[in-house]
């Protein structure tokens, strides 16, 4: 059995409501989809270009408080900080090959001196 549309049919006012409907959804799904890449933007360029970020987004179970950047060498591809977790404070070292990783993590005792001769004291993190 075939159904035929009849234009005719419809009235003005009930086309209008659904065709509001219709750009108002579709420009929900713009801006969602655009919001979704932003974010997805942003977690890369934290991994890849900001270190001091990337520390809290790649230990998200350590519940890292502070931390403080000790050491980092000449080409910028490995760093070492101090952090404060849960666990007392660990020194974190971040290696960087295309984005940034965790190349190791060394808990220490509190009051423990850095290679530095600091105190372990750190600085509040980036929100």
């Amino acid at each position: 059995m075939k159904t035929h549309f009849h234009i005719h049919a419809l009235s003005t006012r009930r086309y209008g409501h659904t065709v509001s409907w219709a750009i108002l959804l579709s420009v929900a799904i713009v801006c969602a989809t655009a919001a979704l890449g932003r974010a997805a933007h942003n977690f890369r360029a934290a991994l890849t270009d900001k270190p001091d970020v990337a520390v809290y987004l790649l230990l998200p179970k350590e519940g890292l408080g502070n931390t403080t950047l000790l050491k980092q060498n000449q080409d910028d591809s490995k760093r070492i900080y101090l952090g404060q977790t849960s666990h007392g404070p660990e020194l974190i070292t971040l290696r960087r090959n295309h984005t940034w990783i965790v190349d190791a993590i060394e808990p220490l005792h509190e009051g423990a001196q850095t290679g530095s001769g600091m105190q372990a004291t750190g600085t509040p993190p980036l929100h």
